[in-house]
Protein backbone atom coordinates (compact mmCIF):
# COMPACT_ATOMS: atom_id res chain seq x y z
CA UNK A 1 0.00 0.00 0.00
CA UNK A 2 1.42 3.66 -1.12
CA UNK A 3 2.54 5.46 2.17
CA UNK A 4 0.23 8.49 1.92
CA UNK A 5 -2.53 6.16 1.42
CA UNK A 6 -1.95 4.47 4.46
CA UNK A 7 -1.52 7.91 6.29
CA UNK A 8 -4.71 8.94 5.55
CA UNK A 9 -6.11 6.04 6.68
CA UNK A 10 -3.82 6.55 9.95
CA UNK A 11 -5.26 9.66 10.41
CA UNK A 12 -8.80 8.42 9.82
CA UNK A 13 -8.43 6.21 12.36
CA UNK A 14 -7.18 8.75 14.92
CA UNK A 15 -10.05 10.84 13.77
CA UNK A 16 -12.84 7.89 14.72
CA UNK A 17 -10.59 6.94 18.17
CA UNK A 18 -10.80 10.67 19.70
CA UNK A 19 -14.59 11.49 18.48
CA UNK A 20 -14.99 7.78 19.78
CA UNK A 21 -12.92 9.05 23.12
CA UNK A 22 -15.46 11.51 23.37
CA UNK A 23 -18.52 9.08 23.34
CA UNK A 24 -16.49 6.83 25.81
CA UNK A 25 -17.46 9.17 28.61
CA UNK A 26 -14.35 8.70 30.15
CA UNK A 27 -14.48 5.36 29.44
CA UNK A 28 -17.55 4.26 31.09
CA UNK A 29 -19.45 3.26 28.11
CA UNK A 30 -18.11 -0.16 26.36
CA UNK A 31 -18.65 0.04 22.68
CA UNK A 32 -16.90 3.49 22.14
CA UNK A 33 -14.11 2.24 24.66
CA UNK A 34 -13.72 -0.47 22.42
CA UNK A 35 -13.60 1.72 18.94
CA UNK A 36 -11.65 3.95 20.58
CA UNK A 37 -8.63 1.68 21.74
CA UNK A 38 -9.22 0.10 18.59
CA UNK A 39 -8.86 3.34 16.19
CA UNK A 40 -6.02 4.37 18.14
CA UNK A 41 -4.32 0.61 17.49
CA UNK A 42 -4.82 0.96 14.01
CA UNK A 43 -3.47 4.68 13.56
CA UNK A 44 -0.13 4.14 15.56
CA UNK A 45 0.07 0.71 13.60
CA UNK A 46 -0.65 2.46 9.96
CA UNK A 47 1.45 5.66 10.97
CA UNK A 48 4.67 3.47 12.16
CA UNK A 49 4.76 1.78 9.21
CA UNK A 50 4.52 5.00 7.08
CA UNK A 51 7.59 6.12 8.85
CA UNK A 52 9.76 3.55 7.11
CA UNK A 53 8.97 5.27 3.54
CA UNK A 54 9.14 9.25 5.17
CA UNK A 55 11.04 11.47 7.42
CA UNK A 56 9.82 11.27 10.70
CA UNK A 57 8.90 14.69 11.43
CA UNK A 58 7.14 15.50 7.94
CA UNK A 59 4.77 11.97 9.32
CA UNK A 60 4.08 13.49 12.00
CA UNK A 61 3.32 17.29 11.13
CA UNK A 62 1.00 16.10 8.55
CA UNK A 63 -0.79 13.38 10.40
CA UNK A 64 -0.95 15.38 13.91
CA UNK A 65 -2.04 18.66 11.76
CA UNK A 66 -4.71 17.37 9.61
CA UNK A 67 -5.88 15.62 12.99
CA UNK A 68 -6.64 18.46 14.42
CA UNK A 69 -8.23 20.03 11.39
CA UNK A 70 -10.73 16.63 11.18
CA UNK A 71 -11.17 16.18 14.75
CA UNK A 72 -12.59 20.13 15.39
CA UNK A 73 -14.53 19.81 12.38
CA UNK A 74 -15.99 16.57 13.72
CA UNK A 75 -16.41 18.37 17.24
CA UNK A 76 -18.18 21.21 15.88
CA UNK A 77 -20.38 18.87 13.38
CA UNK A 78 -21.39 16.19 15.81
CA UNK A 79 -20.60 17.86 19.30
CA UNK A 80 -21.76 21.48 18.55
CA UNK A 81 -18.38 22.69 19.30
CA UNK A 82 -17.37 26.11 18.33
CA UNK A 83 -15.00 27.39 16.22
CA UNK A 84 -14.30 31.05 16.03
CA UNK A 85 -12.63 33.21 13.63
CA UNK A 86 -9.20 32.57 14.85
CA UNK A 87 -9.60 28.64 15.48
CA UNK A 88 -10.40 28.54 12.06
CA UNK A 89 -7.82 31.30 11.06
CA UNK A 90 -4.95 28.43 12.77
CA UNK A 91 -6.81 25.61 11.36
CA UNK A 92 -5.88 26.99 7.63
CA UNK A 93 -2.53 27.59 8.46
CA UNK A 94 -2.16 24.17 9.30
CA UNK A 95 -3.84 23.02 5.80
CA UNK A 96 -1.73 25.44 4.11
CA UNK A 97 1.80 24.03 6.27
CA UNK A 98 0.48 20.53 5.16
CA UNK A 99 0.09 21.45 1.82
CA UNK A 100 3.45 23.63 1.41
CA UNK A 101 5.08 20.40 2.53
CA UNK A 102 3.57 18.04 -0.13
CA UNK A 103 3.89 20.55 -2.88
CA UNK A 104 6.69 22.15 -2.31
CA UNK A 105 9.32 20.20 -0.26
CA UNK A 106 11.24 17.15 -1.06
CA UNK A 107 10.99 16.13 2.47
CA UNK A 108 7.57 15.02 1.65
CA UNK A 109 7.93 12.52 -0.91
CA UNK A 110 7.08 9.06 -0.04
CA UNK A 111 10.04 6.90 -0.83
Amino acid sequence: MHPLVMLGISIAAEVIATSALKSSAGFTRLWPSLLAVAGYCLAFFLVARVMNHMSTGVVYAIWSGLGIVLISVVGWLLYGQRLDGPAIAGMAMIVGGVLVIQLFSSAGAAH
